[in-house]
């Protein structure tokens, strides 16, 4: 391996076989004191020292999950990043982190790691384009609300950013999910609920700066924020590409969606 950073470990790849390279990695995270778990797809023909620059795709995982769910449920990701020629990053999330940076967890600084330390290390140690109009994030569930909130609070990183079934407005579930666990109980944390739910920070987009995608099944439970979603961003004139169609809150559903938010 070319690897020479002490601060993670190559660990053993139990992934299925392809022509497409894998690296799976144990990075230190200083803002968490702990090393995280992540996948780094690449397209089987890239040479670190001839390759021209890539684009790369930040993959979320929904709640309870990790960061293997994307490429163990849609194998197919390693045929994207060699059809599309781009490096896909699945990191882990922890359990149920939403990807903030909790004011309660000192374990659960989400948006440090990844719209930080990730990154830099990520463009450190591979042959990516350094700058936010090569640098995309998308995800599902607790995913997708982490890739919108990451984008929305984080532009000058990220030129793109892409939501399916996501869990945009967090206040209607104040027990759901751990989120109090990492905001605090809604009664006595209102306002950090309301600063750190996607609907009330369309205020932060401007024209079409951030290029954005969303869309949801229309059997999803979280349907109806994804619709309203949309409403404010239309109200704010952001333009973004939206979907809906039928599916549910399941993997058949994002397995259709990741392939249209990597070509998108």
């Amino acid at each position: 391996m070319r690897w020479k950073i002490l601060w993670f470990l190559v660990i053993l790849n139990t992934l299925p076989a392809s022509a497409t390279s894998i690296d799976t990695l144990l990075i230190f995270s200083k803002a968490m004191n702990k090393e995280v778990p992540n996948i780094v797809i690449y397209p089987s023909k890239m040479n670190p020292e001839q390759e021209k620059p890539l684009s790369v795709i930040y993959l979320l995982h929904g709640a309870d999950g990790s960061y293997t769910d994307s490429v163990t449920k849609v194998p197919e990701l390693l045929e994207y990043a060699d059809r599309y020629h781009l490096i896909i990053v699945c990191p882990d999330g922890g359990h149920n982190s939403w990807y903030f940076d909790s004011p309660f967890d000192k374990e659960m600084q989400y948006e440090t790691y990844i719209s930080k330390e990730l990154i830099d290390f990520i463009d450190l140690n591979y042959p990516t384009i350094n700058d936010r109009k090569g640098r995309a994030i998308a995800g599902l569930s607790m995913g997708g609300h982490g890739a919108f909130y990451l984008a929305f609070r984080h532009q000058e990183v990220y030129g793109a950013a892409g939501s399916m079934s996501g869990g945009l407005d967090l206040i209607p579930y104040p027990d759901g999910w751990d989120i109090k666990k990492r905001l605090g109980e809604y009664a006595l944390y209102p306002e950090n609920w309301e600063k750190n739910t996607l609907i009330n920070m369309v205020s932060y987009l401007e024209n079409d700066f951030l290029k954005l995608i969303m869309d949801c099944g229309i059997d999803d439970f979280f349907f109806d924020s994804n619709q309203r979603m949309h409403k404010a961003l239309v109200d704010n004139k952001i333009p973004h590409d939206y979907i809906e169609r039928s599916g549910a809150h399941n993997w058949e559903y994002w397995a259709n969606s990741i392939q249209y938010q990597t070509v998108f």
